[in-house]
């Protein structure tokens, strides 16, 4: 049987906020400064926890970790939304759309999941504190940080090839900033069912479980501090969770905003902008500023500790 290519879609049209050319200045300004915020504040992040010795904790360890996902989320779509801005590049070739849908999905599941997982660990800290040490050893945490990766990858990995195994025969242009499931798989000529029906499964498993997950570590966390009988035990158990407990439900409100409210709006796109720029750059904050140790660890930084006279 001779092979027949419908898909005669060679490149897809990212049409951005084009809408708004009146303020396509003011917006790419805006984003291109937090991204550079986001993405310093993470490294400043990443570099504390490895050069600080109080930070050489497993927390810290996945607050790292949780740092250079955001860096590596943000740098799949931000660098090609400022290009379309400043520069009228709105233009991304089919593979290159499916390679952003892709890796954007898997790193936003891979959040998910890491979340969780730092949800476990507070767990363990609060409600084993004994065994603690001894459980969480170097290499079960490197387990635990590769874990959310693996199961976050394949988990998108079947939506992905079944959207991208659809024909696209017709319209290019798509009223996003970046390629995401729902808008490409609308886009198609042939029947999406079947791709929309293993996209809505992938959903349950890419963010419904880890949320159950992160859900019953903290009731678990929150009936052991209930049971601590002095006020400072409790302020000091709960302060070590806090930081996470408001970066998980920025995450997971913002899940809620984009994916409950009604669809086919104008300021979808900006209300996408909540997850993936505003919270990315708002969490390196919330760790530093709400974090005794890592303000510390900040207070300690001085040049000349990496500066050394010729």
């Amino acid at each position: 049987m001779e092979y027949v290519n419908k898909t005669t879609v060679k490149e897809f049209i990212l049409m951005a906020f084009s809408n708004f050319h009146q303020f396509q200045m003011l917006i790419f300004i805006i984003i291109l400064l937090m991204y550079i915020i986001c993405v310093t504040g993470n490294l400043v992040i990443i570099v504390l926890v490895k050069i600080g010795p109080d930070l050489h904790t497993p927390m810290y360890f996945f607050i790292s970790v949780f740092a250079a996902l955001e860096i590596s989320f943000v740098s799949v779509t931000v660098p090609k939304l400022l290009a379309n801005l400043i520069l009228g590049s709105r233009t991304i070739t089919f593979i290159g759309c499916f390679v952003q849908l892709f890796t954007f999905n898997a790193l936003g599941v891979t959040e998910c999941y890491l979340l969780a997982v730092m949800a476990f660990d507070r767990n363990l800290a609060i409600n084993n504190p004994l065994r603690y040490g001894a459980i969480m050893s170097h290499t079960f945490c490197f387990k635990l940080a590769f874990l959310p990766w693996i199961a976050s990858f394949t988990i998108v990995l079947i939506p992905t090839i079944l959207t991208a195994d659809l024909d696209y025969c017709g319209p290019n242009e798509l009223n996003h900033f970046f390629c995401d499931l729902a808008p490409v798989q609308s886009l198609s000529c042939s029947n999406p069912f079947i791709s929309n029906v293993v996209t809505s499964i992938a959903s349950i498993f890419a963010s419904l479980m880890p949320f159950l997950l992160l859900i019953g570590f903290y009731i678990h966390i929150i009936i052991a501090i209930s049971l601590i009988k002095s006020m400072d035990g409790k302020k000091k158990a709960f302060s070590t969770c806090s930081s996470h407990l408001m970066v998980a439900s920025m995450f997971y409100g913002s899940v809620v905003i984009v994916y409950i409210k009604p669809k086919g709006s104008q300021y979808d796109k900006f209300i996408s902008l909540i997850y993936t720029v505003i919270i990315p750059t708002l969490n390196p904050f919330i760790y530093t500023l709400r974090n005794k140790d890592v303000k510390i660890a900040l207070t300690k930084l001085k040049p000349s500790q990496y500066f050394t006279n010729p």
